[in-house]
């Protein structure tokens, strides 16, 4: 059974994870910002949890707070004797009107969508060549694949982390160390709540989470969720740059 540590396991794709996860036996340490959530999200996998097996433990932290990172992965590995799988799930869809209003704004974005989840992953990284295996999961996006009006520094931010998690896969592959992308289209989640969530295009937040298991167990590289999203961004890579700029995307 695997030792997994979840950064943002609040998060509805985390969770929905998490209890994959803790039902089939593998030791889970969770980090989460909201204390309150995390300590109902915990109580709910330890009822969950297959006949009592694995370790589980949790740790309340705002994962912006760069400094803490290191000190959270001594946490996880003391707790659960060791480390197989980082999954990253931290992240949050920001304003994109603010952003373009304030540069303030746009810096808070970055932080908390590429250089948090840059960072844990190079921690992550570290440690794994090391020991000569492990697995690095990150959640990203179908927004990093190419800019767009609506949502272009959210999208910034995840193409940065895809780009950076890229040359990691690279360097790590000679360490028996498995880096996977994680590609989510449209979910149903509190993040974004102010859409309106109708059509073929919007999964549930168990229908990504079982992917991402999958996806882990089988030590991926770059995978989309639900699995069409891989043809649609494939087509919307491929508009010419003057006609994409003249859409309303």
């Amino acid at each position: 059974m695997s030792k997994v540590v979840i950064f943002g396991a609040n998060s509805a794709i985390a969770g929905a994870v998490a209890r994959r996860l803790v039902q089939r036996g593998d030791s889970l340490f969770l980090v989460g910002r909201n204390a309150g959530r995390l300590a109902a999200l915990k109580q709910d996998l330890d009822v969950r949890r297959a006949g009592g097996a694995g370790a589980l433990a949790a740790a309340v932290a705002d994962l912006d707070d760069l400094s803490r990172h290191a000190g959270l992965f001594d946490e996880a590995t003391a707790a659960l004797g060791g480390l197989d799988v980082v999954l990253v799930a931290h992240g949050e869809l920001p304003d994109q009107k603010a952003c373009e209003a304030s540069f303030s704004a746009t810096l808070a974005a970055l932080q908390t969508n590429a250089l948090s989840a840059i960072s844990l992953a190079s921690e992550a990284a570290n440690r794994f060549e090391a020991q000569k295996s492990g697995v690095i999961a990150v959640i990203g996006s179908v927004a990093g694949d190419r800019g767009r009006q609506s949502n272009y520094v959210y999208g910034a931010a995840k193409g940065m982390v895809a780009i950076f998690l890229e040359g990691l896969r690279n360097r790590l592959a000679k360490s028996n160390v498995a880096v996977v992308t994680i590609k989510p289209g449209f979910v149903d989640t509190p993040m974004t709540a102010a859409f309106e969530k109708k059509g073929l295009l919007w999964a549930k937040p168990e229908q990504i989470a079982a992917g991402i298991v999958r996806a882990i167990d089988r030590r991926a590289d770059v995978v989309y969720l639900p699995g069409f999203w891989r043809l649609i961004m494939l087509a919307i890579r491929h508009i010419p740059e003057f006609v994409f700029k003249k859409l309303s995307l």
